[in-house]
């Protein structure tokens, strides 16, 4: 039995807590961001029972942040934000500043400097990725002209965090009001800042920008898919180092610049699916270890505090977007769309608050104060729209929805085919049925995948068809067939029943990797199942039976059950 087991005891703790509440706030209709957050207060030291190691958990905190910025460079797009800079840019700016100011006023009425008001403001302005784009997604807005300038108008607030990160620690002896060396010293240490940031930079569009699509070309054909994820890993925690420690940048920028930089390359979307699990796990991390700074006493002894930093988060700063949207000609409903949508904080807003109080600009109040808005934010956020989907219901002139490009899937559309999973089996699957001029309906939950079929000319849905509005989008209840091209048996299942519940005349066939997977599926109402190695090997087999001497025996038998 090992002596020190600190780093197990905090995993354990951390993922098994966050499991549990977690799944309780997704149960209760939250965010499980909510959950992830009530997991490290738990472990933290301001609650009875266990504590988790307070030096170890702002390690893995810490990587926790380096793959969450490696996972918004990956995912960052230029061609998004550039379809609508002409709101989401002002807009974003105008909204930031606003609800800086309000934080900043709120930190001079407490008495804290200038600096820390500033960061204070800005820990306010950013809006959580993970929550907006959920709930974009569950009300199937992401393909819409509404979500975009949504989208937009985060990547903007996303631009401005990662400015602040870097520039913060050039500037913490003027933020925290420490006026020695004067203004000589503020531009001399914005010279050296944007000097090394420069450095960096350049020499990852010069060199990075070649060798890092090489090594991942080599590393993929080498056909090896743990090398490949190691790779892609390494390539993240090894920029975001080497960026910290060759050219005194963070963590955050290194790995943001590694991800903008990878996601040029062609192999960005298997990069970001393989790494997936990992980013999940440390993000969960982060924000149990984000929990464990939070001393709830701060809801009972300064309430005042709280609730006018979380009116500032929902009142505020969203009064400001809905005015912006509102003065650039859009319908009320866009605008209470995007208020909405940016009415709640979230890991942005960590990462910026504890640079904050590690540089000694942000008090700790300061801090505690965040996390309250946060999690008040986030919890009533659902409720927001909820009320916003039953205006929308009531409302006479409802805000008709503008997809961004044809809409997905003709109204009038009867016994097509849904085609679930646009990967290697289902884009083959949808060609054949395709060339035999089968009517065709995708759903898949990849950007690249929709936009393959689209390309190819077939009707496809972005989501995950567990959701039965992605269903209801993809008219499965005129449908003939239901065919689930995705390897995940578990989520297969839950399809299935769903698509049983809409249409139970719908003919169903699905795939399978075992007799005990085949089982599964056929139990949750599919009508049949097809083992791909099995098939494999009934091709293979008849192949041998059409040659000499063999040509003429009976044929095998089929291999769908």
């Amino acid at each position: 039995m090992p002596h020190e087991t600190s780093l197990i005891t905090i995993l354990v703790a951390g993922f098994v807590l966050a499991f549990i509440f977690g799944a309780l706030a997704q149960r209760l209709k939250l965010s499980p961001l909510v959950g992830y957050l009530v997991a490290g207060i738990v472990a933290g030291p301001f609650t009875p029972g266990f504590v988790g190691d307070m030096e170890l958990a702002p390690q893995l905190a810490e990587i926790g942040v380096i793959l969450l910025m490696f996972g918004v460079g990956l995912h960052f797009s230029w061609r998004d934000l550039m379809a609508v800079k002409a709101i989401a840019l002002p807009g974003a700016v105008v909204q930031i500043t606003v609800a800086t100011v309000l934080g900043w006023g709120l930190a001079r009425w407490l008495g804290w400097s200038h600096g820390a008001g500033l960061v204070f403001g800005l820990s306010l302005s950013c809006a959580s990725t993970v929550v907006l784009l959920r709930a974009l997604e569950d009300r199937r807005l992401l393909d819409t002209r509404r979500g975009h300038i949504a989208v937009g108008w985060l990547i903007v607030e996303d631009l401005v965090c990662v400015l602040a990160l870097v520039l913060m620690p050039a500037l913490a002896g003027i933020l925290d009001g420490d006026a020695a060396g004067g203004g000589g010293s503020m531009w001399s240490a914005l010279f050296k800042t944007f000097l090394k940031v420069g450095a960096f930079m350049a020499v990852m569009l010069i060199v990075g920008r070649r060798v890092i699509p090489w090594i991942l070309e080599r590393v993929a054909g080498s056909g090896s898919r743990e090398l490949f994820t190691l790779c892609v890993l390494a390539i993240a925690l090894g920029v975001a180092f080497g960026s910290a420690a060759l050219f005194d940048v963070s963590f955050a920028l290194g790995a943001f610049f590694a991800g903008m930089l990878l996601n040029e390359s062609e192999f960005s979307h298997q990069a970001a699916t393989e790494t997936l699990p990992l980013r999940d796990a440390f993000a969960v991390l982060f924000f149990v270890s984000v929990g464990m700074l939070f001393d709830p006493m701060i809801l009972f002894e300064h309430p005042t505090e709280v609730l006018a930093t979380y009116l500032i988060i929902v009142v505020g700063k969203s009064a400001a977007a809905y005015g912006i949207v509102r003065a650039f000609g859009k319908p009320s409903g866009t605008a209470l769309l995007i208020s909405t949508s940016l009415a709640q904080i979230g890991e942005f807003s960590f990462i910026l608050a504890g640079l904050g109080l590690a540089l000694g600009i942000l008090p700790q109040e300061g801090q505690d104060l965040v996390l309250a808005g946060a999690l008040l934010s986030i919890i009533t956020n659902p409720l927001l729209f909820a009320w916003l989907d039953r205006r929308e219901k009531r409302s006479a002139e409802p805000d008709p929805v503008q997809y961004t490009t044809d809409p997905p899937v003709p109204e009038d559309l009867r016994d097509h085919v849904i085609l679930v999973g646009f990967g290697r089996v289902g884009s083959e699957l949808g060609r054949l049925l395709k060339e035999r001029g089968v009517p065709l309906v995708v759903v898949d939950g990849e950007d690249h995948l929709i936009e393959r079929a689209r390309a190819a000319g077939v009707p496809a849905i972005r989501g995950n068809a567990v959701n039965e509005r992605v269903l209801a989008e993809a008219r499965a209840e005129t449908a003939h067939t239901a065919m689930l091209a995705i390897p995940n048996t578990l989520e297969a299942g839950e399809i299935i029943a769903k698509l049983r519940e809409i249409n139970p005349a719908l003919t169903i066939v699905a795939r399978a990797h075992s007799d005990g997977e085949l089982r599964h599926l056929l139990e949750h109402g599919a009508d049949a199942a097809v083992m791909a190695e099995r098939e494999l090997a009934h091709s293979l087999a008849e192949m041998v039976m059409a040659t000499p001497p063999y040509r003429g025996n009976h044929h095998l038998p089929p291999a769908v059950a």
